[in-house]
């Protein structure tokens, strides 16, 4: 079913503070408490959240370094590839991507020689891996936890065509299994 007005209200509150209490979240959306009760059920049963946790700063908690890095995959062998780097703790986040590399990871390390052993010593060493580039985070400007339709302004902007190059899926990427 398709979000309403009262949901997503629900969800911009919930980003703030995921651990308010459901009078309270009631009373910020406003709706009766069992309502609020029902319809936060009903977004964690069809999916919608996945999940609460708890920010944590990577710096204070002993990662002070973060590194993209953009692997170029094998052909035919996307199944195993994604397999693997599911099971690596050092993976923070991996995105399947267009354009010049196929996927882009980022990881945590205590310091640059650490993101170094992963990069070179891990990720490059599968044999699934093509190519490896790192590049470490100087600075990391803004991270939402999630946005939602109402955050995105109206743009009324053209945009010339040809300012985005799109590079089309490596052979065998269409026929991955699902999550």
């Amino acid at each position: 079913m398709p979000l309403d007005d009262i949901a997503y209200r629900i969800l911009d509150v919930l980003r703030e503070n995921g651990r308010v209490s459901i009078a309270a979240l009631a009373e910020k959306v406003g709706i009766s408490r069992a309502n609020a009760y029902t319809r936060v059920e009903s977004l964690v049963h069809d999916g919608v959240i996945t999940g609460f946790s708890a920010r944590v700063d990577p710096a204070k908690a002993g990662l002070s370094i973060g590194a993209l890095v953009f692997v170029t995959v094998m052909p035919q062998a996307w199944a195993s590839f994604r397999e693997r780097i599911m099971e690596m703790p050092d993976v923070e986040w991996c995105a399947i991507t267009t354009g010049e590399h196929d996927a882009m990871l980022l990881i945590r390390a205590v310091d640059v020689s650490g993101v170094h052993e992963f990069s070179t010593g891990v990720i490059a060493q599968l044999p699934e891996v093509r190519t490896v580039v790192s590049v470490v985070v100087l600075d990391e400007v803004i991270r939402r936890s999630y946005l939602l339709p109402s955050d995105l302004p109206e743009r009324s902007v053209e945009v010339p065509l040809g300012m985005t190059r799109w590079t089309p899926a490596s052979p065998g990427r269409d026929t991955l299994p699902p999550r």
